[in-house]
């Protein structure tokens, strides 16, 4: 006797299977893997580093960062470079009083930028010029480091050795639902190029938690491939160092990770993601491919899944197809979730992911027809 079903069945099928793929070459084994541990001896710690810290009116955030910043527990030593670009508060002053008591601070004043470039990316080329040292560590203003080992642990993946280094940076947890699915899209898009990374296809990091050589930079020249487009100082930057055969490593280690209080509103964090998505259509198109892949039979698997509720369903293939990939993917993200120490509860990893790619199709729309970005 033979089984016959509908095509969308078949479609549900397809989509399911890609997914499974994604977590059982990607997400699973990233999530399941021991850490690498540090080389022996004192290569760790060889190497003074500059950390780099670009700020627009976020005073209040440096008071709190920059202590944490001047606690990090590191033999080698480092700098930390201010760069106060175009602030109209108080950051100059606090950061030069800041400057006569830590010899190891100093300050870079950006009054202006140079029309038609990225504000960001022409502020952080100047503290990368002045920067003394051959390995480079960024964060933004409003984040801290998880703990004092961020700067210790980040440095180890120069010894791997690489050239660049991928790190995570999670956003703190609040009461509501915007705040777990802020959480979730953060946990999702770190297990992508985090595993994707491991795996040798690197193609992003995020600002907040990354580092890179001299050299890489000028290797890349810099920023200026994409100097003009307003997002993309991270991942844009990423990409051209792949280009340009520089070697990258990920550091997942929760000790090594960033922490950032995130948006508070719909609308904030609409802005925000439509910042970070703006730098996707740059990427090379392996990359397009392996992510667009991802996204797309999530979104085919919904889609698919609404037509056949809306018409004749077909109850039996149908629940199994959803309970096979809702048990797979929710025991990968829980598994991914407790490797970067930011869990979040299993019950709902459904219902966030239904919500974040719908809501991650609508930005993609949004992108499409209003392209318009504006720096702070």
């Amino acid at each position: 006797m033979s089984v016959s079903f509908s095509p969308a069945i078949w479609l549900l099928l397809a989509s399911v299977l890609v997914q499974l793929g994604y977590a059982a070459y990607y997400f699973l084994p990233f999530a399941l893997r021991p850490e690498t541990a540090p080389p022996a001896g004192d290569a760790v710690d060889a190497e003074p580093v500059s950390i780099l810290v670009c700020a627009h009116n976020e005073l209040e955030n440096l008071r709190r960062l920059l202590p944490l910043l001047l606690q990090q527990d590191y033999p080698a030593g480092f700098e930390i470079i201010l760069i106060d670009d175009r602030s109209g508060d108080d950051t100059y002053l606090y950061v030069q009083q800041l400057t006569q008591y830590y010899p190891n601070v100093r300050l870079v004043s950006v009054d202006k930028t140079p029309e038609g470039l990225s504000p960001k990316k022409y502020a952080l080329t100047l503290g990368i010029k002045v920067a003394r040292h051959a390995h480079l560590l960024f964060t933004d203003a409003d984040c801290i480091p998880a703990t004092n080992q961020w700067v210790r642990l980040m440095q180890r993946g120069f010894s791997r050795p690489a050239d660049v280094i991928l790190g995570y940076s999670a956003y703190a947890a609040a009461p509501g639902f915007l705040n777990k699915l802020i959480r979730f899209e953060t946990l999702l898009t770190g297990a992508q190029y985090l595993s994707f990374a491991w795996r040798g296809k690197p193609y992003m990091g995020v600002g907040r938690n990354l580092a890179y050589t001299q050299q890489c930079f000028r290797a890349t020249k810099g920023f200026a491939s994409h100097i003009r487009s307003l997002g993309g100082d991270d991942d844009l930057l990423v990409q051209d160092a792949v280009r340009h055969g520089q070697r990258v490593t990920v550091e997942a280690e929760p000790a090594a990770h960033t922490l950032s209080l995130p948006a508070e509103t719909w609308s904030a964090w609409w802005r925000q993601k439509r910042r970070h998505l703006s730098a996707g259509r740059r990427y090379r198109l392996a990359d397009r491919i392996r992510i667009g892949n991802f996204i797309g039979t999530n979104l085919l698997f919904y889609f698919t899944t609404l037509v056949l509720l809306f018409s004749r369903p077909d109850w039996v293939p149908l629940t199994v197809l959803w309970g096979v990939r809702t048990s797979v993917i929710c025991a990968a993200y829980t598994k991914l979730g407790q490797r970067l120490d930011d869990r979040l509860p299993t019950v709902l990893l459904p219902v966030l992911d239904a919500v974040y790619f719908f809501y991650y199709l609508a930005l993609g729309i949004s992108l499409f027809l209003y392209r318009n970005l504006r720096w702070k």
